[in-house]
């Protein structure tokens, strides 16, 4: 109800405001951050950056979420509100009366019932896919004053809301597994035989050179147990050319050491002659000898044929494979986790960050050609570069990393490399789209060293707010299992949250609430801000933001009740995001995931770069829903809290 009120005063403030033909971009740098650039500028690799700010141009930081987590940083751009109002906190959310972690930004519910017909099963309904941000994203109201809009693979729009408008959905959407990004490692090295939670190791022998293993596709609904759905992998290797024949899918494959396939289509059978799901992947040959190492990626959803809503209309993906090819549609396309867990080697993973930029551009000279046609329109196209590089890469121009020195030293030059690439991207827009075009980049968040790891609900065990289960010691716990909550007064989940375990809310809650809450508040958020590092004499968190005081909105009380503001240099522990309870509160992070910017807002704003000057002094994530809205003459949703950046409103447009 209030969403489609929202429409309907958006819709009758059209009739109001004149229309102004515009032609907008904004480019999206996810992780672009104010201090490498203001280097890199110095040292003459920003030339587009600079031509921007010589031709009247602005060039200022600009304020994150709070978090500044990608997911949540995307959600306030998207609705011009804080995460109160749209109602993503965090990359997991934890259900009150379960305590049972989820993914914040969506949803799939599969069939709830079915007919059983010996080992098969047949649904009586269908699954669904949900979108679980709230608020109205700024492309819908641009859609019903019939502005011309394309958003290219924003963040946290998976599946994407209902608009006329062209959308793809970046960030948050799954492969065809329904995970965040499944490989498959075919190998023969036996030291290779580890678990692996990014991917699916295939240890195999070679018989005459050639071996046989499986890449795996989604669950079969339709059996009983819900048996995964493979399809065969073949490799025949030559090790006096140093190449494979890879047969995938009904193609065979000739690679050599360090080339990457095509797309290949690939088709899995759920019931024979009814039912298959077509996904699409490629194949790395990474090594002949002295050991097969060979990758395919997560198996994508085919956008030539998706299985689940990926574009609007539904069509435009398909217009895309059409004109472009099968293309990377899994949300995060970089496998950071193939290259943390050993499957890539550092040049693999750069291999593939080329591969996805390479593609990415050429996209992006696809959408810039419709919109050259048209005197009104609006683009927005996001790269997941600087972000995922300079997660990895980090480690390269940092010296206290404890990495650092193992990165070898041809690497160190990778993310300033990453910056003046995408200085090129902003000076091909500049060039195909003239002066008459207003452009903008934006980066949701910037970047800070990751070296140290906050293990929280370990501190909280040890400050006596949180209890385990007789017998259960640490290390122990896994999603919150094994905690005793007769005896547990705050727990963490998430990468910055921390929660009351609060009576009528959780389900086993014991503080009051009200006065005993506030008190156990004020206290945790005063006692966090003072714990030390003692491998460092420093303290880890700047602030321990009270969620009352930074949410605003009908879904403010829904997440975590004090939100972790850390310094540069510390982080939240992966193993607390899961609710783990780890033996130690402060570890060295000696993953190569050695950037991050769940910090404080302060400590990692992003970036805002404008070939028109800007009329407010400090803009913020917020400020850009309304600010685009004004550009083509709309009223922003009555509920967006952001400012118009260009002043229009004031100006009467």
């Amino acid at each position: 109800m209030k969403r489609s009120l929202s429409y309907f005063l958006a819709l009758m403030a059209l009739f109001a405001t004149p229309a102004a033909a515009a032609r907008v971009v904004v480019l999206g740098f996810d992780g672009m951050d104010p201090r490498l650039v203001a280097e890199y500028r110095a040292r003459g690799l920003m030339p587009s950056f600079d031509r921007v700010i010589a031709g009247g141009g602005q060039l200022v930081p600009l304020s994150t979420a709070i978090p500044p987590q990608s997911p949540v940083a995307w959600s306030t751009f998207i609705t011009g509100r804080d995460p109160g109002g749209h109602g993503i906190f965090d990359f997991i959310h934890r259900d009150p009366a379960t305590l049972a972690p989820y993914l914040s930004t969506s949803e799939a519910v599969g069939p709830s019932a079915f007919w059983d017909l010996g080992s098969w099963r047949l649904p009586r309904g269908g699954g669904a896919v949900t979108n679980l941000r709230h608020g109205t994203a700024f492309w819908q109201l641009l859609d019903l004053a019939e502005v011309d809009a394309t958003v290219f693979k924003v963040p946290a729009n998976f599946p994407p809301v209902a608009t006329g408008a062209r959308t793809l959905s970046g960030m948050g959407t799954p492969d065809i597994q329904g995970t965040y990004g499944q490989y498959t490692y075919v190998t023969d090295d036996p030291l290779a035989a580890r678990d692996r939670s990014g991917g699916a190791l295939r240890a195999v022998y070679l018989v005459d050179g050639r071996c046989e293993t499986v890449v795996e596709g989604p669950a079969n609904v339709y059996r009983e147990g819900e048996p995964a759905v493979t399809v065969p992998l073949a490799i025949t290797v030559d090790p006096a050319s140093r190449a494979a024949l890879v047969e995938l899918g009904g193609e065979r494959l000739l690679l050599c050491e360090g080339e990457w396939s095509d797309w290949v289509r690939l088709e899995f059978t759920l019931v024979p002659w009814l039912k298959s799901v077509r996904g699409v992947a490629r194949v790395f040959l990474m090594e002949i000898a002295p050991n097969l190492r060979l990758y395919v990626t997560p198996v994508q959803i085919d956008p030539a044929a998706p299985e689940m809503p990926i574009s609007t209309p539904a069509g435009y993906a398909r217009e895309l494979a059409a004109a472009l090819g099968p293309f990377f549609t899994q949300g995060l396309p970089a496998d950071t986790k193939a290259l943390e867990e050993g499957a890539f080697t550092d040049e693999d993973y750069l291999s593939q960050s080329d591969l996805v930029f390479a593609e990415r551009k050429r996209q992006l000279a696809h959408e810039l050609a419709r919109l050259a046609g048209r005197d009104e329109g609006f683009l927005f196209f996001y790269f997941n570069y600087p972000d995922q590089d300079c997660h990895m890469w980090w480690r390269g121009i940092d010296p206290r990393s404890p990495l650092h020195a193992a990165c070898a030293a041809e690497h160190h030059g990778r993310i300033p490399e990453i910056y003046q690439a995408l200085d090129g991207v902003l000076g091909g827009v500049l060039d195909t789209v003239g002066p008459e075009t207003l452009v903008m980049v934006m980066s949701d968040h910037g970047f800070a060293p990751y070296h140290r790891s906050f293990h929280v609900n370990t501190w909280l065990l040890e400050q006596g707010y949180l209890a385990l289960q007789p017998g259960v010691a640490r290390g122990d716990v896994a999603y919150l299992e094994g905690i005793d909550w007769s005896r547990t007064r705050a727990y963490a989940i998430g990468i910055n949250g921390l929660y009351l375990n609060l009576r009528g809310r959780e389900m086993r809650g014991i503080v009051a609430p009200g006065a005993e809450a506030e008190a156990l508040l004020a206290e945790l958020a005063s006692r966090l801000e003072a714990a030390i590092d003692p491998a460092l004499q420093a303290p880890a968190i700047k602030y321990a933001y009270r969620a009352s005081a930074v949410y605003h909105g009908e879904y403010a009380t829904s997440g975590p009740d004090i939100v972790l503001g850390y310094h540069r240099g510390w982080r939240g522990s992966n193993e607390s995001a899961l609710g783990e309870v780890p033996p130690e509160v402060f570890v060295d992070n000696e993953q190569k995931w050695s950037g991050d910017h769940c910090q404080a807002a302060d400590e990692v704003p992003g970036i805002l770069l404008s070939t028109r000057p800007l009329a407010v002094a400090d803009p913020g994530l917020a400020d850009l829903a309304p600010t685009i809205l004004r550009l083509f003459g709309v009223a922003p949703a009555p509920e967006m809290t952001g400012r118009d950046l260009f002043g229009l409103e004031t100006a009467g447009r």
